[in-house]
């Protein structure tokens, strides 16, 4: 049975509908295989196996009665620690939520299992969702199936470590600065970014906050484009304050082959320049869309300063991740604020500074951001989309020292470690779609990923895209050792 453990989850549920499998079944090869290979992983850290096997038996007998209960039906899944799930803690890896248990099921989630999904574990996320990495004092660390030695990225970390190493075949993770995308992109599977205010957040936060945050998403990671768009549409659309009078009707994708796309190309920038090992692969990827047809243009840039808007998305980022801290901690930061140097652009200055904006701050930032959103939509009149970097780097070795202090070498240099927010920021800021797709391995071995930003509400492009561009240059490939 080993031919399951890396099919998509699409073709997983045609194996349940058509009955080459069970579900239970399903369910016990995926328990199995998180038997074998998790506790070198550790990336799934609760799981709920009794319910599941009851809900696996359950969803075979609906089938023997002739009852389909969606598109998913029986499908084993994951969803990341962050999200409510009824009955399991919901930490996010913070010690003082430790003992957190979600009394109901985020919508998300209640999505998912009204398609027919049967949740049986959650995956390990960093401290607060705030890192390239997925460690916290909770859960501990996850490690990367291509290199253990390395992490698979953060936030949704453990979620991508799982599909890579075939424990699972879809998972809900989510994004701010790249937390669906990033991981994606070192563990060699596929994420999606979707327009901001298209999927309800509701059930996706720490206990007692029910607002929709600025700039942060929630949406699928999964091992093939495919499962990308079959999984957006199960979780998109608004939630129930909306509902009675919204409606979501996300186009299809504009093109049908990548000879007729317009492809704008953006590789390198001085806000946070890329190593080489991850700048080759996505050249080889700008010459094969070249060879299918795709018209390239690698000098084509939206009208706006590079610089200031990677300024603009961290003060406005991270007002969103400090703006719930406790009052103590933003009085320490009035404290700070008054003491910085008018020209210090460290990474700490900037978010003492965007933990103590005036909301006239933010409001002139969000005025400065909609002139944005229009410079990116006249953009996307005359490209379909812009494919770049994710990040500066592949994967790289576990790194537990000071957050803020912590460096990158790039092509044999120092870089800042939260510098590469550039990437992530591009599409985040201005509420952009974008899909990380497998772009190939690097020369020692580890995965890359290509970032697919496209216009706001084309999230089927980007993701459509993907999926071509996988029948061209090949999509996801098991690490070795997990077969």
């Amino acid at each position: 049975m080993t031919e399951f453990a890396f099919k998509s989850a699409g073709e997983l549920a045609q194996d349940i509908r058509e009955r080459r499998i069970s579900c239970l079944e399903l369910l016990e090869y995926f328990l199995a295989r998180v038997e074998k290979f998790n506790p070198q992983l550790n990336a799934l850290i609760v799981q709920r196996t009794e319910a599941a096997r009851a809900r696996a038996s359950a969803a075979d007998a609906a089938l023997q009665r002739g009852e389909t209960w969606g598109p998913l039906h029986g499908l084993p899944m994951t969803v990341k620690e962050s999200y409510d799930v009824a009955g399991l803690p919901t930490t996010w890896g913070a010690p003082a939520l430790a003992r957190n248990i979600a009394g109901s099921d985020a919508v998300v989630v209640a999505r998912l299992q009204g398609a027919g999904a049967n949740i049986f574990g959650k995956t390990n996320v960093p401290l607060m969702l705030g890192d390239f990495q997925s460690y916290n004092e909770i859960y501990g660390t996850t490690n990367n199936p291509w290199d253990l030695r390395c992490g698979p990225g953060g936030s949704s970390g453990g979620g991508s470590a799982a599909l890579a190493a075939g424990l699972v075949a879809l998972e809900a993770g989510s994004d701010i600065g790249g937390s669906i995308r990033n991981p994606p992109h070192f563990c060699g599977v596929y994420g999606h970014k979707p327009t901001w205010g298209i999927v309800p957040p509701r059930g996706h936060a720490p206990p007692g906050i029910l607002a929709q945050s600025d700039l942060a998403v929630v949406a699928p990671q999964a091992r093939s484009a495919e499962d990308l768009a079959l999984a957006l549409d199960i979780m998109a659309g608004p939630d129930e304050l909306a509902a009675p009078g919204w409606r979501l009707e996300l186009p299809r994708p504009r093109q049908r082959a990548l000879g007729d796309y317009r492809v704008a190309v953006w590789l390198d920038d001085a806000n946070a320049t890329v190593d080489r090992r991850v700048g080759d692969r996505l050249q080889a990827v700008v010459e094969a869309l070249a060879r299918a047809g795709a018209k390239i243009d690698d000098k084509a840039r939206p009208a706006f300063d590079a610089q200031r808007a990677f300024d603009l998305f961290r003060q406005l980022m991270l007002g969103v991740v400090t703006g719930r801290l406790p009052l103590a901690a933003f009085e320490q930061n009035l404290k700070a604020a008054k003491q910085l140097a008018p020209g210090d652009r460290s990474q700490s200055a900037a978010t003492i500074r965007a933990a103590t904006q005036y909301y006239r701050d933010w409001v002139a930032a969000n005025e400065e951001r909609q002139h944005l959103r229009m410079r990116w939509h006249e953009f996307f009149q005359r490209y379909d989309v812009l494919i770049c970097p994710i990040c500066t780097v592949p994967a790289f070795p576990h790194d537990h020292s000071d957050p803020g202090s912590r460096i990158q070498t790039v092509n044999g240099e120092p870089q800042p470690y939260w510098d590469q927010l550039f990437w992530a920021g591009l599409a985040t800021l201005v509420y952009l779609p974008a899909t990380v797709a497998p772009a190939g391995p690097t020369p020692d071995g580890l995965p890359v990923g290509v970032q697919i930003i496209g216009p706001e509400l084309g999230d089927h492009t980007t993701i459509d895209f993907a999926r071509l561009l996988a029948r061209e240059i090949g999509g996801f490939r098991p690490p070795p050792g997990y077969t």
